[in-house]
């Protein structure tokens, strides 16, 4: 057990402590204002505040973790190795920034509670990000300053031996739209019938009517393909099932046809199932309750996880929405149009509400890579590339990989093409050093 000495106890400090010590680097953690009990202790132990006390492992704090609410906090960055670091802290410390403020930064979403630019969904822009403005968006960051910590303290204490972590992958299946033809409804299929006309998309007429009609496979039934996938996996896949009512965001089967119902549960026998909220349910608490009660009806089976629409957050109502409902999880937190770590991190974290000054039960995992972002690089080459790196750098701190793709990445659709290659290179990644 790693005991900290500190001048004061906070709520951030022991949130962030045990995020860096326990759920990086597998260290319990304690703290104490107490020197006596600190000189006592025989193992792990540093001392967490403004000034040295003497020989002991030291590192500088920084006033944000002793503070409530928000501030205007001046942020200088620095190349820190391979890396970047902010709070700086001096040549005393026993690391060269505070690792622990600048995480707590990150993980709390703080800049996102500031004034920002959003785009047209209303989203937190990624070039909005002291991460993507400073370069450092495609490293976990703070698992980077985790392991930077955790070989300073070892100089320290040659003899105490870390837990060892394995790299891991938690593959989600988002499912918008379970069908791209097939269960739509009479009104829906005319729609769509007329629209492909008006279009001259002749071909994807005669598609539409050739899988009606039972001729054809629908493009976007690709589930028995990623089920067997499953099967070859020992990590379990993810499913988010879009069962929200139809809108203009919003365009899945209705659960009143019972193939759908029977498709989700068939899944669930598989994999994991979890909701994909609905646009509107977002700023809806009545809609949101009403759509996980359907779930849970669908799985007969208590909802633990959740994802919303468009990757959208409106922070911290929506995580609060899901805590009174009792979501354990969630996998909304990345960026639709880039690469890279949102929270800094690829450890799941818990849910810290900024307004109340309180750590939630809500635990977040952020996902760092969609299908779509991979569609912008050219080649498939490319996209090899981009997936191997973001792959290494995961690796690098034994961290878990969250990619997100949709049923319909795995259909014959030329845009598509090649993308059942990369998510082989996920499966395999767990199996190579």
């Amino acid at each position: 057990m790693l005991l900290v000495y500190t001048h004061k106890f906070s709520p951030r400090l022991k949130y962030v402590f045990k995020h860096v010590c326990t759920r990086v680097l597998g260290v319990n953690v304690s703290f104490t204002t107490k020197i006596e009990e600190f000189i006592a202790h025989d193992s792990l132990k540093m001392s967490y505040t403004k000034q040295q006390l003497g020989n002991e492992f030291f590192v500088k704090s920084h006033d944000i973790l002793f503070e409530q609410g928000l501030s205007d906090i001046e942020i200088s960055i620095q190349n820190w190795d391979n890396t970047k670091g902010f709070f700086y802290n001096g040549d005393k410390s026993g690391i060269p920034f505070d690792i622990f403020a600048a995480s707590f930064y990150l993980l709390s979403r703080y800049e996102e509670y500031l004034p920002h630019v959003k785009d047209d969904y209303g989203r937190f822009l990624a070039t909005e990000s002291i991460a993507y403005k400073h370069g450092f968006l495609h490293q976990p960051v703070v698992d980077i300053w985790a392991y930077k910590f955790k070989a300073a303290l070892q100089n320290h204490f040659s003899e105490y031996k870390f837990p060892e972590k394995t790299y891991r992958i938690k593959p989600v299946i988002d499912v918008p739209c379970a069908y791209n033809f097939k269960l739509k409804g009479i009104m829906r299929t005319f729609g769509g019938t007329f629209k492909d006309i008006f279009q001259f998309k002749f071909k994807t007429l005669y598609n539409r009517f050739a899988v009606i009609s039972g001729f054809k496979h629908d493009p976007y039934d690709t589930f028995k393909y990623i089920i067997n996938k499953q099967k070859q996996s020992k990590y379990k896949f993810l499913f988010f099932f879009l069962i929200g009512d139809y809108s203009t965001y919003d365009k899945n089967i209705n659960t009143g046809k019972k193939k759908f119902v029977s498709l989700i549960k068939h899944v669930a026998d598989y994999c994991k199932v979890g909701l994909k909220t609905s646009f509107f349910s977002i700023e809806d608490k009545a809609i949101l309750k009403k759509e996980k009660l359907q779930m849970e009806n669908i799985l007969n089976t208590a909802l633990n996880v959740s994802r919303q629409s468009f990757s959208k957050l409106n922070l911290p109502e929506s995580y609060r929405n899901l805590i009174e409902l009792e979501v354990k999880e969630d996998y909304t937190m990345g960026y639709v149009n880039h690469i890279g770590f949102r929270a800094g991190s690829c450890t799941p974290f818990l849910f810290y509400d900024l307004d109340y000054e309180i750590q939630t039960p809500l635990k977040i995992y952020s996902y760092h890579l969609l299908d779509y972002t991979l569609l912008k690089t050219q080649s498939l080459l490319d996209k090899k590339k981009v997936l191997n790196e973001i792959i290494n750098e995961i690796k690098q701190v034994n961290g878990e990989f969250i990619p997100v793709f949709h049923n319909y990445t795995f259909s014959d659709a030329q845009k598509w093409d090649g993308f059942k290659e990369l998510f082989n290179i996920i499966l395999e990644s767990v199996h190579e050093n």
